[in-house]
């Protein structure tokens, strides 16, 4: 069997998949990939089926041992990416790009400066344990394999029947280091907010607070005030989704991410439309983010 091994994990890897969709009933949320694209692109640039199991990596530092023949690609966050043989030869890994490893090296994720997670698909897929279905790590509920650590070493599963697909050039706008807008559309809750706090909403300029994380990302900037009817009304736990806004009661927003609880307490003012949902997970701390009305169907 095939496997890379891990010399250094950075801030924080985790293996994803497309999660575990339609088990909310049993308490489990669907987790997976934080960035779904990303997730898709490279595993589609090695030749995989969309939902093989890949890394999910924060802000770099990533550090593998490759065999000879891997296909490797890396895309979302943006970083200076290489792969260092034996010999101490090195090569840049273009990001979404599939690349193969000539001889043994190691991969090597520097900081990375545009985006927070990058994506690292192997052809083969990542062949860790099934947990309900799913190879995803939930890191609310502890369930799928632990986080990685220094020395680990990873299976990889056989390598598709089909090639590797010829691609010359994916034409893909690396995250932002700006402003990251996201589409939303109004929540079950939003009567209990008042016009004021909607409005602010809409057009404050938030910045996402170094205390988010796959659970949800907060947002740090106004206080949204509830209507005096709903001032001191205690709401019972309802179901929540992925990009739902809820409302704490000092006023401030969090975005629920993919590893949200299935079920919350705190009202939900909006909810961010699936189809903007994936540029939440290349947030970095204190960078701003601005909440617009959607229009149309997405």
């Amino acid at each position: 069997m095939t496997v890379m091994r891990v010399i250094d994990p950075g801030a924080l890897t985790l293996v994803q998949d497309l999660g575990r969709p339609g088990l909310a009933s049993l308490g489990v949320s669907a987790s997976g990939a934080f960035d779904r694209t990303a997730h898709r692109l490279a595993n589609r640039l090695v030749g995989n089926d969309e939902g093989a199991a890949t890394l999910e990596h924060l802000l770099g530092g990533l550090r593998l041992a490759l065999p000879a023949g891997a296909w490797i690609a890396v895309t979302g966050a943006g970083g200076a990416v290489r792969l260092v043989d034996t010999e101490g030869r090195a090569r840049v890994v273009e990001p979404h790009t599939a690349t193969v490893v000539d001889s043994p090296a190691e991969l090597q994720l520097g900081p990375l400066t545009s985006g927070a997670r990058a994506t690292i698909a192997v052809r083969g897929g990542l062949a860790v344990p099934l947990v309900l279905g799913s190879r995803s790590r939930d890191t609310l509920a502890a369930l799928g394999p632990a986080p990685l650590t220094a020395g680990e070493v990873l299976p990889v599963g056989p390598s598709p029947a089909t090639p590797v697909p010829p691609a010359d050039l994916v034409p893909v706008d690396p995250p932002t280091s700006g402003v990251v807008e996201l589409a939303v559309r109004p929540g079950p809750r939003r009567e209990w907010f008042t016009a004021a706090a909607w409005q602010q909403l809409l057009t404050e300029e938030w910045r996402a607070s170094a205390r988010s994380d796959r659970t949800g990302v907060r947002l740090e900037g106004a206080v949204l005030a509830r209507t005096r009817e709903f001032t001191e009304v205690e709401l019972p736990s309802e179901g929540m989704l992925r990009g739902s806004i809820q409302v704490s009661p000092d006023g401030a927003p969090t975005v629920l991410g993919p590893d949200h609880p299935v079920t919350g307490g705190y009202p939900v003012i909006a909810v961010v439309v699936d189809a903007a949902f994936d540029r939440l997970a290349q947030v970095r701390p204190g960078q701003p983010v601005r909440l617009r009305l959607a229009t149309g169907r997405r």
